[in-house]
């Protein structure tokens, strides 16, 4: 079996000035999933490890990287699919929290299938 690993670093318009910390940014996300991934564990523990390179650069609109919305707070969402099983978890709306595809994994190995909608309050 070919193993691979592909990082995208989201839909936006990137400028001149950000496209070698895009490109860096992806590359680095890529390496720590493909590190993950070539030890022999899951695809979802490589991708978790990818997106959360991705989540610690504010380079994304992801975790540290991420938007203010219109009251100016960051909310968080986040989601994971299992292919070979279909499982998924979610969670959306969530704050204060630094790796939101960390617990959107841990839903989807406690309750397949599930999202957490967080409203107006920090979380851990």
């Amino acid at each position: 079996m070919v193993l691979s690993m592909i990082v995208r670093g989201g839909a936006k318009t990137i400028s001149e000035e950000k496209v070698a910390a895009n490109n860096a940014g992806c590359t680095a996300a890529a390496e720590a999933g493909w590190a993950v991934l070539a030890s022999g564990v899951t695809a979802a523990e490589a991708v978790e490890a990818a997106i959360r390179v991705l989540e610690t650069d504010q380079t994304f609109n992801a975790g540290f990287g991420s938007v203010i919305n219109n009251q100016g707070e960051v909310e968080l969402d986040a989601a994971i699919v299992e292919g070979g099983s279909l499982a998924w978890g979610a969670i959306a709306n969530v704050q204060g929290v630094r790796h939101p595809i960390s617990v959107a994994r841990k839903i989807m190995d406690k309750k397949p299938m599930f999202i957490e909608l967080i409203s107006g309050r920090e979380n851990s």
